[in-house]
């Protein structure tokens, strides 16, 4: 019989890997994903820290080469949200799903437990594109058994009122919605962190 140590008193510690959606680009203080999607945990009763391992501009890649100094030791799960700058700047998809894999494989490794926000592509990308890039959440999800959010900016992306002006940023109302939409997606979450 394998016997686990027990987990330190106190809040689940959660890491918010990703990009400029994740860091809260062009917004202030606590109107951001991270602040908000910790006091949406916090009104549910889940004592939980979210921390914001979000940098603006950053690829899959990018994510992947950090990873171990931006998720510290002690970290009992990490939202990875990655991808958006790939598909923005037409990476081959074969490279993000060779990061991503990379960015699971180094969490198992550590034995941090992931989950993914998936991302979709712009249309204007065409659909082989659209194919081959979308399925990489999807298939990474099911091989590893993970918590898949489907699209991160689900009912925001391409509504004029829920972003900044460059169209692509959530505004604060944006963020909101973000947020109540992968709620329910990061409970289950915690909830197997739980009861591993």
């Amino acid at each position: 019989m394998t016997v686990r140590p027990l987990r330190a008193a106190g809040p689940v510690r959660l890491v918010a890997l990703g990009d400029s959606l994740t860091a809260g680009y062009g917004l202030g203080p606590g109107e951001g994903f991270v602040p908000k999607l910790q006091a949406a945990l916090k009104a549910k009763g889940r004592d939980v820290t979210v921390a914001n391992a979000g940098v603006s501009g950053d690829t899959a890649s990018g994510g992947a080469d950090r990873l171990d100094w931006s998720v510290p030791d002690g970290s009992d799960g990490v939202l990875v949200a990655l991808g958006a700058n790939d598909m923005l700047r037409g990476v081959d998809p074969r490279t993000t799903r060779k990061a991503l894999t990379r960015i699971v494989d180094r969490l198992e490794a550590r034995k941090i437990p992931a989950m993914l926000a998936g991302m979709r592509a712009a249309p204007n990308l065409g659909p082989d594109y659209g194919k081959s890039f979308e399925s990489i959440y999807r298939d990474l999800a099911a091989e590893r058994g993970l918590v898949l959010y489907p699209f991160f900016l689900d009912g925001v992306a391409g509504d004029r009122a829920l972003n900044q002006g460059d169209g692509v940023h959530p505004n604060a109302r944006g963020v909101d919605i973000m947020v109540r939409g992968i709620l329910p997606s990061v409970e289950s979450f915690l909830d197997r962190i739980a009861a591993a």
